[in-house]
């Protein structure tokens, strides 16, 4: 049988035990920034794709709910966009999702669709970016289509994301610059 010291725990547990405890990690964060996406899930990233990503760092950060490989683009600022609610004709506000990065195995694919729901809603770019793609390698995982995004196509992708993305307002640079200044006293 297989054992794995856990760094805390006085004694070893089952490989099973340890399974059981990823399922169930509530410790895992829920928003991390493209810098943390990369150096979570970037192994076998190119330096192209790297640095691709990279550019959506100021503007964009990341969120995940239950699936720890899916993510949803989100504006860093959580900019609310006025919709029409799904229920009703009713005009409601909803911050947008500028698509969905899931890694399966090291390969990072494009989601066809994002999860919504009553505070989020799917950017009408999503589904531009997701016809546009030149990729042959379609997956699905679950209920959902998602095609590989590689170096031929990640231009196109981050390119198209930060087109309709908006860009960062003073008062956040004012807040960032701030907060790192009174981190390096």
């Amino acid at each position: 049988m297989l054992y794995l010291y856990v760094k805390g725990f006085n004694k070893t547990i089952t490989i099973k035990r340890r399974i059981l405890i990823l399922k169930k990690n509530y410790r895992i964060k829920k928003t991390i920034s493209m810098k943390q996406f990369i150096s979570e899930f970037g192994e076998n990233f190119s330096q192209h794709m790297k640095k691709r990503l990279l550019e959506l760092e100021i503007r964009c950060v990341l969120t995940r709910k239950d699936d720890i490989y899916r993510l949803d683009i989100k504006h860093v600022e959580h900019i609310k966009h006025e919709c029409t609610s799904e229920s009703s004709s009713e005009l409601c506000e909803k911050e947008y999702v500028y698509g969905q990065l899931v890694v399966l195995e090291g390969i990072l694919y494009l989601s066809e669709k994002c999860i919504e729901s009553e505070t989020v809603a799917e950017a009408p770019i999503v589904s531009e970016i997701y016809n546009g793609l030149n990729s042959d390698s379609i997956i699905s995982d679950g209920d959902m289509s998602l095609k590989k995004v590689d170096d031929t196509n990640i231009d196109y992708v981050i390119d198209t994301i930060l087109t309709v993305c908006p860009q960062v307002s003073q008062k956040y640079l004012d807040i960032v610059k701030q907060m790192t200044s009174l981190s390096t006293r």
